[in-house]
């Protein structure tokens, strides 16, 4: 038996459904909310098609498909994740919205359950002190794609007390996940390194330095990257690149941390990469 058997998570995007699906399939009961009922029924449509695909790959035998689909629950009522052990939110990065939600997840979970936020860059002592009981809020931050990454980076805030922590790091390896350590810091380890890095790329092209797919080339064969700097901030969204960055700037105080003009002209054009389909790279052609 896990410390934690009953899981809840808030927001059924990319992010969460990942969550949600690796939870149920460590035979976790998990409850997924999001206010958008239409967004509820794609979730529940991405997870049938990704559970019956690794089915078909023998990945999975149809039994524990059918098993983690028994463990799914989909809601647009946040008082639903109520009775869980844990609120894991995973909405888009913005403070005031995270904040907004774990006031009300203090409110609505008052028997000392745990309260995780997925994000990436925010602090979780800012997110905590929205909180009456900041002790039980932790940072629990899934890569994407969740059930392929195989990392998260626990984040304790300024008043987490270490039995959350113990329990998250158990959590995450019953979900078959490797649990490792960050200090409350803007962009902990993760986006405090690889942000800047693709910042940096996107200035090397800027100033004329190398073109995109060169600057991606010299990064796959001479540091051995799996995917170049530019290729991957079209993966993630030129918009949360820019995002992250600004949060660095703002939370060490420092402006080095400020985005390339050039990522910022690219966002402002609506050039966000994969999602939109043309980002640094065109990805309509491909």
């Amino acid at each position: 038996m896990h410390e934690v058997n009953k899981v809840g998570v808030v927001g059924a995007g990319q992010m969460g459904g990942g969550i949600a699906q690796i939870s149920a399939t460590a035979g976790l009961k998990t409850t997924i909310f999001d206010v958008s009922a239409d967004q509820i029924e794609r979730c529940k449509g991405i997870h049938s098609k990704l559970l019956g695909r690794a089915v078909e790959k023998g990945r999975m035998t149809e039994h524990e498909a059918q098993a983690t689909k028994a463990n799914l629950s989909y809601v647009t009522d946040l008082s639903a994740l109520a009775d869980g052990d844990i609120a894991i939110e995973a909405v888009s990065e913005n403070a005031e919205l995270k904040k907004k939600i774990f006031a009300d997840l203090d409110g609505l979970m008052t028997d000392g359950q745990i309260l995780a936020t997925n994000t990436s860059s925010i602090s979780i002592t800012e997110i905590a002190a929205a909180t009456k009981t900041p002790g039980r809020v932790i940072g629990m931050h899934f890569f994407y794609p969740v059930p392929v990454m195989k990392l998260v980076e626990v984040i304790n805030g300024l008043a987490t007390e270490k039995a959350v922590t113990a329990r998250v790091i158990a959590l995450a390896e019953a979900m078959g996940k490797t649990a490792l350590p960050a200090n409350d810091r803007a962009g902990f380890v993760s986006n405090r390194v690889l942000m800047p890095m693709i910042n940096e790329a996107f200035y090397a092209w800027m100033e004329g330095v190398a073109e995109p797919a060169d600057i991606d080339g010299i990064m796959k064969l001479g540091c051995n990257f799996p995917m170049g700097p530019l290729r991957l901030a079209d993966f993630i969204g030129l918009d949360t690149c820019a995002h992250i960055m600004d949060v660095l700037a703002d939370g060490l105080n420092n402006d080095r941390y400020r985005p390339c003009p050039l990522l910022r002209q690219l966002v402002t054009a609506g050039r966000l990469g994969d999602k939109t389909g043309h980002g640094v790279f065109d990805h309509a052609s491909t």
